[in-house]
């Protein structure tokens, strides 16, 4: 088995990009989700409320990140210890944040239709990761739960071959693609070495609306989630990739053999 693909976020619930190689850091793969889009009262925003979300897509540049989406692009510089400080909510985490000021915001809501801001995730910030799961006291970015995501490529393979037209890995967002296992393998894998890095395989992830938004144009698709309820619904949860956990950080690159050590 090798790991085809590694995928950056840096924006929560924004366009990723593809790259070669990442460092881990305590927060997941270097630059991955420290950035967010929240509402005025400091919610988070998402492809579940706001779909077109998909459609901004995101580079990183020295100092910070540049937004781009159809024909207008802006450049944000990673707010510094003057910026203002606001506390954000990730689902049941309050976690302080930097304000990455007026500029991204009133750019960021006339491309979504709604007033928001974007803000950032300072390196001293901590979030950990919910202690049901983690062994030593893990710390998480601005993801849902857990600083990484894998999908092996015969999972979506097997998906593809229930649906009518087939669909890209992009419509469930992970960080890893492994590619050389059998459909869903993933699912029995307890704790796995990718390169020199050891993870531990923390919990299966659970699916709602996003894998139905198809990220290209921003509209949905609900034959996916349907078709997924048909044969990966467990539990009343539909359940598709494996979150994962590490203590030592490392660098991945893409070809790294991928090996099961429980």
């Amino acid at each position: 088995m090798q790991l085809s693909d590694i995928t950056i976020y840096p924006i929560k619930s924004c366009a990723g990009f593809n790259v070669p190689a990442t460092q881990l850091d305590r927060f997941g793969p270097a630059g991955d989700r420290r950035w967010m889009v929240v509402a005025p009262d400091g919610s988070f925003l998402t492809q579940r409320e706001l779909p077109g979300m998909a459609l901004l897509e995101v580079r990183l540049v020295a100092g910070g990140i540049c937004l781009s989406c159809q024909d207008t692009q802006i450049v944000v510089h990673e707010p510094g210890p003057q910026s203002a400080s606001r506390l954000v909510r990730v689902w049941g985490d309050s976690v302080p944040a930097l304000d990455a000021g007026e500029y991204a915001a009133a750019w960021l809501s006339a491309v979504l239709g709604r007033p928001c801001r974007l803000v950032h995730m300072p390196h001293d910030s901590v979030r950990m990761v919910d202690g049901a799961f983690a062994s030593e006291g893990e710390t998480v970015g601005f993801a849902d739960g857990f600083p990484l995501l894998l999908i092996s490529r015969s999972s979506l393979d097997e998906l593809n071959s229930r649906l009518s037209s087939p669909v890209k890995m992009n419509r469930f967002r992970p960080n890893l693609v492994v590619a050389g296992c059998s459909a869903h393998a993933e699912d029995q894998w307890r704790r796995i070495r990718i390169g020199a890095v050891e993870f531990d395989v923390a919990k299966a992830c659970s699916r709602c609306v996003m894998p139905s938004i198809i990220q290209e144009s921003g509209q949905r698709d609900p034959d996916i989630n349907r078709t997924l309820a048909g044969y990966r619904r467990f539990n009343g949860q539909i359940l598709f990739g494996q979150n994962l956990l590490y203590q030592r950080c490392g660098t991945l690159s893409v070809g790294d053999e991928v090996e099961v050590l429980a």
